[in-house]
């Protein structure tokens, strides 16, 4: 950890901050820019993105069949693209078959939808072991699978995406599309949860 002339230790927003500051000084950064690109991946991407269009694809058949055929067109239409998502393929969760996110090699991630990957989705540990033991990962991170439920692990890369429709709740038949949103949590679109019921 960084510290100052005393030893006093740095913490990492302080350290941010001054490396911003000297970046800035030296007109190595835009800050105006920096500030576009923080705010677009904090209020115009993210899981919310997600949820919405798992939302849509639970209350409209439809939309759900064009979202499974052709992913990366159904959540366009929806206003969703941009970089890391120009290919996007959607799996859906269902009673028998359970499917699950990783990258193995770095941490390719479908950021329109999603927005940035989370930490545990980047390290080393995840990305080895849920390939070779998905049901184990799956369960140190509070997921509990019945045996005769069949996982499938996808492995994202720079030219394809993956986006899992997790399976709808029990009880919410009667919740519309906008009240179902709220329920749907980035880790259930990566394959590491479910959706709890309201």
């Amino acid at each position: 950890m960084t510290t100052t002339g005393s030893g006093e230790r740095l913490s990492p927003a302080l350290r941010t901050e001054a490396l911003e500051q000297l970046l800035t000084e030296r007109n190595l950064l835009d800050t105006e820019l920096m500030n576009g690109i923080i705010t677009t991946y904090e209020t115009n991407v993210g899981p919310l993105n997600g949820a919405k269009v798992v939302a849509k694809a639970w209350t409209d058949p439809e939309y759900r069949r064009r979202l499974l055929n052709d992913g990366t067109a159904a959540i366009k239409e929806l206003g969703f693209s941009g970089p890391q998502g120009e290919h996007t393929v959607v799996v859906e969760n269902t009673a028998t078959t359970h499917h699950v996110v990783v990258c193995t090699l770095c941490s390719c991630y479908p950021w329109p939808v999603l927005g940035l990957p989370p930490s545990w989705y980047k390290d080393p540990a995840y990305r080895a072991r849920v390939v070779k033991e998905p049901r184990t990962v799956l369960s140190e991170m509070g997921l509990e699978l019945d045996d005769d439920v069949q996982i499938t692990v996808h492995d994202s890369t720079s030219e394809v995406r993956w986006l899992v429709l997790p399976e709808r709740p029990a009880g919410t038949e009667h919740l519309s599309e906008e009240q179902l949103v709220p329920l749907v949590t980035r880790d259930a679109m990566v394959g590491v949860a479910k959706v709890a019921a309201p």
